[in-house]
């Protein structure tokens, strides 16, 4: 503290006694009372005053310490530092402060922290510099006694000898015991007798009456510490019954007149050695003393401990490796940092390696297989940073070069505390196993291509021209993750095709989900594809996901996508354009990954000419259009198709139908069928639940509403008025060789948008670039 803190002087008594001596004088008396350690220096920093309380301290006379003669009482090892410390702070005119071990005047050093601030007058110029010392030998020793330990720790796992260790530890007490010194015995394994191991300052005198030393009452405080298993303190030796004459003139010969010992101990009471202090003068230990001791005595036994436990390791570890080089696996042991200690026998024939070569960085590069390097690094790392078992599948190089599959499996090795000090992986060969897991494998794939094949893309049945253009339609964009507007008829199987779609792609493992635009109303459709919040509308008790989240990293189908309201279909824009989208009553955006297919029965660019449908949102999904054929375009499916169907039907009813009539035959193929394929297996249905017998047969009057062949009420062209059509467009192609867009093109001929003759050009099937040459 310095005095203007501690109220002894205000500033305007600083003031009032700047330049006076008689105020001067005053001053110091009132220093002299403080009961610390205080003075007063000129601004130059040399000393002016002492008060008493230093003077007592250091024995310093007020002569010895006036001017710079106060320095003989620092810490030689400490004075250039503190000088140091002191000319920056006169520099500055700047408080300060900094620590050194001061002599008291019995010559033991203690550490002090040192304060000074300036005294200005006036004009701001130092006029004097008053300061202050506080004892703080108590923290530094308790810091000394934590870096101690950690100092100790450091070396054990840097793998120093305990000798070292030992003589290190004394080293750092030994600077606070000064002018005394310190010893470390350890115990002979008979338990019989102590050796020296560690105290560097040991007087060579003084080493043959310590080791060996007897275990004994009487055999000084290291044998009594450790007979008796507690702490002996001697405090004079001349006096002290624990000291033969023998050995008490040995201690007189080498400057050893007080001693005190701590006993080194387990937990179990085993007395490893013993930690000694030796004073030159008879004294009491203090408090600090005796927790010295004690302090040191443990950090020992931590030292000790772990020397004793790294020994026993390496004993079973050289049994272990005995054993695993007769293991006929490939054995490989770890550190807890992931570096390889050694590979057993097996291991080193099979790769055909040098004990040398398992210890170097390169090791994985050498025997793994390339493709197998950056993934053991990455998945063993986090393996080990756990403690629990794990296993991974490697290919490992043999002597010959060739490559083999490994399943590696890590095991942990614990110390007697539970902590894990080794892995051990051991190597079993899966290769058989791996081949045959990849033969079934190639042959799984193989067996679903040819599936794939014989079905025919699922329940797509039929061979026409017309239906292998689609199916070919199919193959190709099936891979990509391009949008598909699909276009038909009703009943012509537009779901059935962009199944098959879904099927082939690289989603197909993820969800298909369907929604029939045409049947969900309007003001729920919006809620219907991107779900809502709780409270959005009346009736929305709780959030709901919508069917694009539904199908996040799959597909979706909107089938009867030209019945969706104007602002749906902005919506469904925005997901097409930006892949995210808003629930309803949320402003948040969620990213999406779906693909989209859409299908109708409708003319789109019907619906965008007068207005129904947006031409932007056309453009985006009619990126890859597929017209799905109706059955009168594929008459020569129609066999097929009805023998599949009452194969289905029969076994359903769990009828037998071998045959179909002649007539029946001849019927379905006469039939305009407006309803498709799926009125065609309608009536297929109806038929197998009236036949009685084994043949299948059809009632004529079935069919008569269709028997004129008038065209169906759709937008699609059929019968004579699609012959018509035909004629006029490939016409009009003919007259501009092949060109549907611009001023001379197909569609400027017919006044038609290029949209809507490419539409009807697909749905006709015709060859537009046959017309270019």
């Amino acid at each position: 503290m310095d005095l203007e803190q501690s109220g002894a002087l205000s500033r305007g008594d600083k003031r009032a006694f700047d330049d006076c001596d008689q105020q001067d004088a005053y001053f110091h008396k009132i220093i002299d009372g403080i009961p610390t350690i205080a003075w007063c220096n000129q601004p130059d920093g040399s000393n002016d005053f002492l008060n008493r309380r230093w003077r007592d301290y250091t024995g310093l006379s007020v002569e010895q310490g006036h001017g710079w003669g106060w320095q003989a009482a620092i810490h030689p090892d400490d004075l250039d530092r503190l000088m140091a410390t002191w000319e920056a702070l006169l520099a500055q005119g700047e408080p300060g402060e900094v620590e050194a071990r001061l002599r008291r005047s019995d010559g033991v050093y203690r550490w002090f922290v040192f304060r000074v601030e300036p005294l200005r007058n006036g004009t701001r110029r130092v006029v004097r510099w008053y300061g202050t010392g506080t004892d703080i030998e108590d923290r530094k020793r308790a810091e000394s006694l934590r870096a101690a330990e950690k100092r100790t720790l450091e070396m054990i796992a840097d793998g120093a000898s305990l000798d070292d260790i030992l003589s290190d530890l004394c080293r750092s007490i030994d600077v606070q015991a000064s002018p005394g010194f310190s010893t470390i015995l350890l115990m002979d394994p008979d338990g019989k007798r102590l050796w020296h191991a560690a105290g560097p300052l040991v007087p060579r005198g003084w080493l043959p009456a310590i080791t060996p030393r007897p275990i004994g009452p009487r055999e000084g405080c290291c044998g009594a510490a450790a007979y008796l298993k507690k702490r002996v303190i001697v405090t004079d030796v001349l006096t002290d019954p624990v000291w033969t004459d023998k050995h008490r003139g040995l201690a007189i010969q080498n400057g050893i007149r007080a001693a005190w010992s701590e006993p080194i101990l387990t937990k179990d009471g085993q007395v490893l050695g013993t930690f000694a202090l030796y004073s030159p003068e008879p004294r009491v230990p203090t408090v600090a003393d005796l927790e010295l001791i004690e302090a040191a005595g443990n950090i020992a036994l931590i030292a000790i401990s772990r020397q004793r436990s790294q020994e026993a390791l390496r004993k079973s570890e050289a049994e272990l490796r005995r054993i695993t080089d007769a293991i006929p696996q490939c054995i490989t042991v770890i550190g807890v940092d992931g570096r390889r200690l050694y590979a057993n026998q097996v291991m080193l024939e099979y790769t055909g390696v040098s004990l040398e070569d398992v210890t170097a960085a390169d090791f994985n590069e050498r025997v793994l297989h390339p493709d197998d390097v950056e993934r053991l690094q990455a998945d063993r790392q986090l393996g080990l940073s756990g403690e629990v078992p794990f296993e991974l599948e490697l290919r490992l190089r043999r002597h010959d070069g060739k490559y083999r599959w490994f399943l590696i499996r890590y095991n942990s090795f614990r110390d007697e505390h539970g902590r894990v000090i080794r892995w051990y992986a051991t190597g079993t060969d899966i290769d058989a196993r791996k081949q045959a897991e990849e033969r079934i494998q190639k042959e799984n794939l193989a067996l679903r291509e040819e599936i794939d094949r014989s079905s025919m893309f699922e329940e797509i049945v039929g061979s026409s021209t017309a239906l292998r253009t689609v199916l070919s339609q199919v193959a190709k964009v099936a891979p990509t993750d391009s949008t598909v507007l699909i276009y038909g008829e009703t009943g012509t199987g537009k779901e059935l095709v962009a199944r098959a779609i879904h099927a082939k792609s690289k989603r197909a493992t993820r969800a298909f989900v369907r929604v029939n635009c045409a049947a969900i109303p309007q003001a729920l459709i919006t809620s219907e594809l991107f779900g809502h919040e709780k409270g959005a509308f009346t009736g929305a008790l709780q959030r709901r996901i919508g069917r694009f989240e539904s199908a996040d990293g799959g597909t979706l189908f909107l089938d009867e996508v030209g019945d969706l309201p104007a602002e749906t279909q902005i919506a469904l824009l925005r997901v097409l354009q930006e892949r995210e989208f808003e629930r309803v009553g949320s402003n948040q955006p969620i990213p999406v990954d779906v693909r989209v297919l859409a299908a109708t029965n409708r003319d789109l660019t019907a619906a965008v000419a007068n207005g129904s449908f947006r031409m932007d949102l056309f453009y985006r999904l009619n990126v890859f259009p597929i017209g799905v054929p109706s059955l009168r375009e594929r008459a020569d499916d129609i066999r097929l198709l009805l023998e599949y169907f009452v194969e289905r039907a029969a076994k359903r009813s769990g009828k037998k139908i071998k045959q179909i009539e002649k007539k029946t035959l001849d019927l379905f193929k006469a039939y305009r069928w407006p309803g498709n394929v799926r009125e065609l297996q309608n009536v297929v249905e109806r038929a197998v639940i009236l036949c009685d017998g084994d043949t299948l047969s059809v009632d004529r009057t079935w069919f008569q509403h269709g028997s004129s062949g008038s065209p169906p009420p759709a937008e699609f062209l059929n019968g004579s008025l699609a012959n018509r059509e035909r004629e006029m467009i490939e016409a009009a192609l003919r007259g501009s060789r092949g060109r549907v867009a611009g001023p001379s093109g197909a569609a400027s001929k017919l006044g038609i948008p290029r949209q809507t003759l490419d539409s009807k050009i697909a749905t006709l099937g015709i060859d537009k670039y046959r017309f270019r040459t």
